[in-house]
């Protein structure tokens, strides 16, 4: 099912957020999982994981300072374009997102000088946006 004519509703998560890179060689540490959001992704190049900002200690490679909008869900699968439409909405006003799937939704990850101007974008465009 193309999503057309579908309000879809995002909640801002109160945290700010960073996304760090580790060498794939490299265990899972710790600090990684504290936190009621967190993400890790293991490649054959890179450990990469999102987590609170203040769970990452000094020395580690990270892009600290994002927001996450979460798309409530659950979604369906055969939904189609729910990422596209909202990184055309926001490449538009030249917001760049980070965005991360789970099985029942996704996470668009904002950098926090831009959330301010991507919920106004979203807003504009149709959007439903709730606080946590």
């Amino acid at each position: 099912m193309i999503m057309s004519n579908v309000v879809l509703t995002m909640k801002l998560l109160n945290e700010s957020f960073a996304v760090c890179r580790l060498e794939a060689s490299e265990p899972i540490p710790e600090w990684a999982s504290y936190g009621s959001f967190f993400s890790i992704t293991k490649t054959a190049e890179e450990l990469s994981i999102v987590c609170p900002q203040e769970n990452v200690p000094g020395g580690i490679k990270c892009e600290p300072g994002w927001r996450i909008l979460k798309v409530e869900g659950p979604l369906d699968f055969s939904l189609i374009g729910i990422l596209s439409s909202i990184s055309s909405v926001l490449a538009g006003s030249g917001i760049s997102i980070f965005a991360i799937s789970t099985y029942d939704t996704d996470y668009i990850l904002i950098k926090d000088e831009k959330t301010n101007k991507a919920i106004e974008v979203l807003s504009a465009n149709g959007y439903n946006i709730i606080s946590e």
